[in-house]
């Protein structure tokens, strides 16, 4: 696996206490990186940089909230401090607070989700860029999804924050390629994760994975790891800007 060797680099990892987020920590350590895991549990992020630690990788834990703009600033000056670097962001934290009618969607919902998904990896983003810069260059990986391309019933709001994240990582990398920046993401298809559990409960859903999935199975965590290695290794230098699903054939 040399040519996605990730030795010295250091990658910001949002969202890592579970899901995609956790496998794509254990992911980028296991090649190489040193991880930072961040999300707005710390302890839980200490859990998953512990368990990289115990196979041999390098990791720490952070408290990063999303929506919390503070967090951004400390967890970025945190990261200069003790590294002076920053090669790799994968912005994957998300909420979906609610699942139903657009109709009777409460504001406070529609808020939440619009700052977690939306405005959290944007600034996110643009407070990590500087030191990306200072750093020589880097790779940003926003994790949006099938929804932002292909909406889902009684998902509108969820659809349209990863809509939005979609045409951020354009305009992202499109600013910032003569910074030696790239910018992707990552469109998930139904992967079982904690945001997925409405869905997942739904009775229909195997019947809908039956008729439109050519892989009839929801994904598991660890099969979005690979794409993201790719999108942040040297082996894509020459792909910015683009989105890659991963979805089994959904929007086929």
């Amino acid at each position: 696996m040399a040519r996605f060797d990730l030795t010295g680099k250091v990658a910001l990892v949002a969202g890592a206490s579970r899901g995609i987020g956790e496998a794509v920590a254990h992911g980028l350590a296991e090649h190489g990186a040193t991880v930072v895991c961040s999300s707005r549990k710390q302890g839980d992020c200490e859990k998953v940089a512990e368990a990289i630690r115990e196979k041999g990788g390098k990791a720490i834990s952070a408290e990063l909230h999303l929506g919390e703009l503070g967090d951004h600033d400390k967890v970025v000056a945190m990261i200069a401090k003790e590294y002076g670097r920053l090669d790799i962001l994968v912005n994957n934290g998300a909420t979906n607070p609610y699942y139903g009618p657009a109709h009777e969607a409460p504001v406070g919902a529609y808020d939440k989700t619009m700052d977690v998904n939306v405005k959290g990896p944007y600034y996110l983003s643009a407070k990590s860029i500087p030191l990306m810069i200072k750093s020589g260059g880097g790779a940003i990986v926003n994790v949006a999804s099938v929804d932002g391309i292909q909406p889902g019933l009684g998902r509108v709001i969820y659809g349209m924050t990863k809509a939005a994240i979609i045409n951020m990582t354009k305009g992202m990398a499109k600013e910032y390629g003569d910074h030696g920046i790239r910018v992707n993401a990552l469109l998930p298809g139904f992967t079982d994760t904690k945001i997925a559990a409405a869905l997942k409960a739904d009775p229909k859903m195997q019947e809908y994975m039956n008729e439109n999935l050519a892989i009839k199975r929801m994904a598991q965590p660890e099969e979005m790891v690979g794409s993201i290695l790719y999108m942040v290794s040297d082996e894509a230098s020459y792909f910015t800007g683009q989105g890659m699903v991963v979805d089994g054939g959904a929007i086929i």
